[in-house]
């Protein structure tokens, strides 16, 4: 049928804009990393304050650096056994490293007759970030059962065509827009049928995700044209872009609409599914509605879900962003001209082209649902893999 058309020809060209756009690997990677440092696993000993020198890093905001600022410096024994004395970051107090806490330090060997350094790098946080990922994984599928274990699963193979694919291939200078355009419909094709079934419920929210990223990507692509977005904002951008080499600003315009299209991601999935399984519910309900009207009550469930979602989003945009929010809170500057400026500019269009495009999706999902599902017997398309919200 023309929905499988579309999802077939949609993965195939994802195929294929993968294998043209494969990292090689060849040449030597660029790193931001100094070479030859080790990143050894410690554990805290003791602390103790003390008074350093000041430096550019305890600038305070009249300008000045005072000539001496409170430090802590901290003892940790090496796996090794070995002690060794550094200073914490500033900001870091006695009360967040007793003994015993693990850390990181960073240890730069002897060469060219210097003495090896040591250094601190930042506090372990594998264990804790491990058990909440673990908590996470068994409430999920303690809650959704095999469903949520197929979620899951989906979500590994999203984060490994991310690392493996899309992140190599944006550092080797590769075509920004095919990149996220490949690699995002390979991770909705793979996700929604593993975690949802193979069905035509399934098949018509894929083809509305399909149509919906489409139209992320195109709102990205004019919002960044006609807004004349620039790549480097900050200073990480400047570091990111130096790094990158010569066409390190190329690749940053690839990166950008890269994230407008993951970001849409998530959210036009959820909302997709939801679409096509009020669709099919409302079928089975009323088997002998028409299109039309499965339509027109599908859009009723969709204008609550459009509602509650552009909240949803708009909001996760805005933690994400907090640190610019707070820098518009001290920026002493007119607020039009701190909003269409730099950083902000580029999150004001990932934030609208998401919605907008999530907007769009649901009425085109809906319409596309209706029409499967009439065209098709009752019951014919749930698989049992559907699911709904409550508005």
């Amino acid at each position: 049928m023309l929905l499988a058309a579309v999802v077939l020809v949609s993965t195939l060209a994802a195929v294929l804009g993968i294998a043209l756009t494969w990292p090689s690997g060849d040449g030597p990677r660029t790193t931001l990393s100094d070479a030859g440092v080790r990143y050894v696993s410690a554990q805290v000993v003791d602390t103790r304050g003390q008074s350093c020198d000041g430096s550019v890093e305890d600038v305070q905001p009249d300008g000045t650096v005072p000539e001496t600022v409170d430090c802590l410096r901290v003892t940790a024994r090496t796996s090794s056994g070995r002690e060794v004395d550094v200073f914490a970051t500033a900001g870091t107090e006695a009360a967040d490293l007793p003994a015993g806490t693990r850390v990181t330090l960073e240890h730069y060997p002897a060469t060219n007759g210097e003495a090896e350094v040591w250094a601190w790098h930042d506090v372990d946080r594998t264990l804790p970030l491990g058990t909440f990922a673990l908590a996470f994984a068994l409430v999920t599928t303690l809650v959704a059962g095999l469903r949520g274990l197929r979620a899951l699963l989906g979500l590994g193979i999203a984060f490994a065509v991310l690392g493996v694919y899309m992140l190599p291939a944006l550092v080797a200078g590769q075509d920004g827009l095919t990149v996220a355009l490949a690699g995002s419909t390979a991770i909705v094709v793979v996700v929604l049928y593993l975690a949802h079934g193979v069905s035509l419920r399934t098949t018509t929210a894929l083809v509305g995700t399909l149509l919906g990223l489409a139209m992320v990507t195109g709102l990205g692509v004019l919002g960044a044209h006609v807004a004349h977005l620039q790549p480097v904002t900050s200073e990480d951008t400047f570091a990111l872009a130096r790094a990158l080499g010569a066409d390190g600003v190329h690749v940053l315009r690839g990166v950008f609409l890269s994230g407008v299209v993951l970001a849409g991601i998530g959210v036009l999935n959820d909302v997709t599914i939801t679409q096509a399984a009020a669709v099919w519910e409302l079928r089975a309900a009323d088997p002998t509605a028409s299109w039309r009207t499965l339509t027109a009550r599908g859009m009723r469930i969709g204008r609550d879900h459009i509602a509650s979602t552009v909240y949803t989003i708009a909001f996760a945009y805005a933690g994400a962003s907090l640190p610019l929010l707070l820098l518009l809170e001290l920026y002493d500057q007119p607020l039009i001209v701190t909003l269409t400026g730099g950083a902000f500019a580029e999150e004001i269009v990932r934030t609208l082209a998401g919605a907008t495009g999530l907007v769009l999706a649901i009425p085109l999902t809906t319409v596309v649902a209706a029409v499967a599902a009439v065209g098709s017997p009752p019951g014919s398309g749930t698989g049992g893999h559907g699911h709904g919200h409550a508005h």
